[in-house]
């Protein structure tokens, strides 16, 4: 069976414009799915990207890329607001994940709520909220503090410098990386096609 890798960070609108896609693209090819979060300032900082790169773009492609999420978003019917707040510390979020058995509902709540709602998902009391909503306990974002935890991003960040990735959503198919929603065709055929 194939099988694609998911990096990410919920402070990517292109990343969440993905991950309203990739179960879909992993289920029609029959393939398994693993969902990687990263730190993505880390990864930046690591390569000597800029820690914002769409805020050191030229004005004209800053509106072209404005405008092409809007495009992306409507192509695949999805909800998308650009927050008012952005660039998002997205360490509390992105921790929780490693203390849930199932991190999909949330990894899906949590870029919702950023990108379609406007919510502060760097807040504790919204992350609280999100935990009530999808019936998890709130005690989870305390627990964000826990060295463990803490290395558990670190780890996984350092994983995805390691493995090549420079930009959220990158998936990996078959040691191929593939960068960005736009790519998810060309995922979904390395992921029909035999190795």
């Amino acid at each position: 069976m194939s099988h694609v890798d998911f990096y990410f960070d919920f402070s990517s609108p292109f990343a969440y414009l993905g991950a309203t896609q990739i179960e879909a693209v992993a289920q029609r090819a029959g393939a398994t799915l693993a969902w990687k979060p990263m730190l993505l300032g880390g990864v930046f900082r690591a390569i000597g990207t800029p820690m914002v790169p769409f805020n050191e773009a030229a004005a004209s492609k800053q509106r072209y890329l404005s405008e092409d999420m809007e495009r992306w978003a409507r192509h695949w019917n999805v909800p998308f607001h650009f927050p008012t707040r952005f660039p998002m510390m997205t360490v509390r979020p992105l921790r929780m994940l490693f203390l849930l058995d199932d991190p999909v509902p949330f990894i899906h709540r949590v870029f919702a709520a950023y990108w379609a709602e406007d919510r502060d998902i760097s807040d504790p009391t919204v992350l609280q909220e999100i935990c009530a909503e999808l019936g998890l306990d709130d005690s989870l974002v305390e627990a964000t503090s826990d060295p463990a935890i803490k290395q558990a991003l670190i780890d996984a960040t350092t994983g995805a410098i390691e493995t090549g990735v420079f930009g959220a959503p990158t998936c990996i198919v078959n040691d191929q990386l593939y960068w960005g929603q736009d790519r998810l065709q060309f995922v979904e055929k390395a992921l029909s096609t035999e190795p």
